[in-house]
C-alpha cells in the first residue's frame, strides 16, 4: 500500500508555484504542471469542488472526475489528492485505499465518513487514516459565526489563534470523527501556513498546490 505526500521541492513551476506545483487550475503554465505531473504518473487526478461526491476508479484515464474522493480496489491505480491548506486524506486497507479532500465543507458534508462506508462496502475491513500535512488549529482563523455553525456537529473543531481569535481545527475533528467509525491514524504535524516548504492558500494566494498518492 504505497502512500507518498509531495511539497513545493523537485518541480519545474516559477514563482508563486515554485516548484512542483501539480493543479491546472491555480494559473500556472500547463506545460509546466504536465512536466510535474510526470513524476508522479501514471496517477489519478480529479477536480476537487469542495462537494462530497466519490468516485470509484479501477484504471488511471486522461478524464478528471468531477469529486472530492477517489476509492479503487485495483493494485497499480495511484489516486491523487491535491491541497494547499485543506487535509489531503489517504485511507488505505488491504482490499481498498482512497484519497479524500478534506477541508472545511468537505468536514461539514462528512466525505470522510462517507469514503469508509464506500471502502467497506467494497470489501474493505481494517481501514487506516493518513492525515498529510494541512493548516493548523492556530492558524485557520475563521468568523465567530462560521466557527460556531462548524462546532455544532463538529466541537472538536474548536480552536482559537495565538491571539485569541476564533479558530477551526479541521485535523482535530475529523480525528475524532474517524475514531467513532473504528478508523486508527496518523496524522502529519506539519501546518501548511507555518512551513514554507509547502503550498498554502492563507498564506499566498493564488499558490499551487501540492498531493497525497495512495495505491493499493
Amino acid at each position: 500500500m504505497p502512500h507518498f505526500f509531495t511539497d513545493r521541492r523537485g518541480g519545474s513551476s516559477l514563482g508563486v508555484y515554485e516548484s512542483l506545483n501539480l493543479a491546472l487550475h491555480v494559473g500556472d503554465d500547463p506545460d509546466l504542471v504536465a512536466a510535474n505531473r510526470a513524476h508522479i504518473a501514471p496517477a489519478q487526478f480529479m477536480n476537487q469542488v469542495h462537494g462530497d461526491q466519490i468516485v470509484i476508479i479501477d484504471s488511471v484515464t486522461a478524464e478528471t472526475p468531477i469529486c472530492d474522493g477517489l476509492i479503487t480496489t485495483k493494485p497499480s491505480v495511484p489516486l491523487v489528492v491535491m491541497v494547499a491548506d485543506c487535509i489531503p486524506l489517504l485511507l488505505i486497507s488491504k482490499e481498498a485505499v482512497g484519497a479524500i479532500h478534506v477541508g472545511r465543507a468537505g468536514l461539514v458534508n462528512q466525505i470522510a465518513l462517507k469514503a469508509v462506508r464506500t471502502m467497506r462496502t467494497l470489501g474493505a475491513i481494517d481501514v487506516h487514516a493518513i492525515l498529510g500535512p494541512s493548516i493548523c488549529g492556530k492558524c485557520y482563523e475563521v468568523p465567530l459565526q462560521l466557527q460556531q455553525e462548524v462546532m455544532q456537529e463538529h466541537p472538536r473543531a474548536f480552536a482559537t489563534t495565538r491571539k485569541g481569535t476564533p479558530a477551526l481545527d479541521l485535523s482535530a475533528a475529523l480525528i475524532s470523527e474517524l475514531l467513532s467509525v473504528g478508523v486508527s491514524f496518523e496524522a502529519s504535524p506539519i501546518c501548511t501556513l507555518e512551513d514554507q516548504m509547502y503550498f498554502s492558500h492563507r498564506r499566498q494566494n493564488p499558490t499551487g498546490r501540492f498531493a497525497g498518492v495512495v495505491s493499493l
